[in-house]
């Protein structure tokens, strides 16, 4: 697959749209969503989209008492990310932007069914992309996905979304002296088990050659700053 500098694929958890509530979808964080999404594509960038479904449900949550199997629970938990692809199709939309929604599950009067190629021929046409309910297997997150679906439109990058502004050495929250790491290698990341990705995805972003760049999403502007390559961008990258 040949690599296109400026197409980028955007990985969001779905707990981003809960806002403070931790469940469910604050319409207000939507839309401040789908504008921070709006300037980026104002710059000239193809943007592809993998959402999570943890707002609503996670698949390995809804099994540990062992009364709902793991390939129902993964699969509930990809119902998740529809819904908030769906929502986000919806805010991206009332910002004037052309959006098409694929699903790795079967559902056309939902969404379109994945097609590696049809993907990219929307991102040729100006549209953005958002992929729905992972990669349609149980046992891979929405972070494989994310991995999968970048290097299948051949991204250059994918930008993993978050609260807060990079890697750490330790957890900022309960560390104030938590420093932040510009870059850390793949092989870093899997060996200390760093809470990016999961090991599958990073494992596979590695493998692709694929740079995970984690952001602040929530930090306005800042993942055009990013993507521009200001100096006073606040981010990690896994290379």
């Amino acid at each position: 697959m040949k690599i296109k500098e400026n197409r980028i694929l955007l990985k969001f958890s779905g707990e981003a749209l809960a806002g403070g509530s931790g469940f469910g979808i604050d319409t207000k964080t939507l839309n401040y969503l789908a504008e921070e999404i709006r300037e980026v594509k104002n710059l000239g960038f193809e943007i592809g989209i993998v959402i999570g479904g943890g707002n609503f449900i996670r698949g390995v949550s809804a099994t540990k008492d062992g009364i709902i199997k793991r390939t129902s629970g993964d699969y509930m938990g990809m119902l998740a990310t529809v819904i908030n692809g769906i929502a986000l199709q919806e805010a991206l939309e009332h910002q004037g932007l052309d959006v098409r929604l694929q699903s790795a599950i079967k559902m056309e009067e939902i969404a379109e069914n994945f097609i590696g190629r049809k993907a990219i021929h929307h991102l040729e046409k100006g549209r953005i992309v958002i992929f729905v309910a992972g990669t349609g297997n149980p046992f891979f997150t929405t972070d494989t996905a994310g991995v999968l679906r970048a290097s299948e439109i051949g991204a250059s990058k994918i930008v993993k979304a978050t609260k807060v502004d990079g890697i750490y050495d330790k957890d900022p929250a309960k560390y104030p002296d938590a420093k932040l790491l510009r870059e850390v290698s793949y092989e870093e990341a899997l060996k200390e088990h760093i809470k990016v990705m999961d090991d599958t995805a990073i494992a596979l972003a590695r493998e692709n050659r694929l740079p995970i760049i984690v952001c602040n999403m929530f930090k306005k502007g800042n993942l055009k700053k990013v993507l521009l390559g200001e100096r006073d961008a606040v981010y990690s990258r896994v290379i």
